[in-house]
């Protein structure tokens, strides 16, 4: 990501700090990790409304939805990831993303002049 994306990142986790009320640092990750739960539970509710799975609901959401969610779930996950590790934590994101991203990437192949 770039630093303008992490920079963006922080300030949302700073303006929840700021705004944590009597939670300690503890209660604080554990409040952001589970926001990701309740996240996800908003694209599955969303991915239902395409699909009208809720036939008391139909068709109540589209794809535009999903895609807002996911986005959700992914803020929320890296502002509970710089909870975790504010100084760090965009570092190991970008560690880790460069791992997975090698690890599916096949090696260059040597050619032979």
């Amino acid at each position: 990501m770039s630093s303008e994306q992490w920079d963006q990142v922080n300030r949302i986790r700073e303006w929840l700090d700021a705004n944590a009320g009597e939670l300690t640092e503890r209660e604080r990750v554990m409040m952001r990790v589970l926001k990701i739960g309740e996240e996800f539970g908003e694209v599955a509710e969303a991915l239902h409304g395409v699909y009208s799975a809720n036939p008391r609901k139909g068709a109540s959401h589209s794809w535009k939805d999903v895609r807002k969610e996911l986005v959700d779930v992914a803020v929320t996950t890296l502002v509970a990831l710089t909870t975790l590790d504010p100084e760090g934590g965009g570092k190991e994101f970008d560690a880790r993303l460069r791992f997975l991203v090698d690890r599916v990437t096949p090696p260059e192949r040597a050619t032979d002049e």
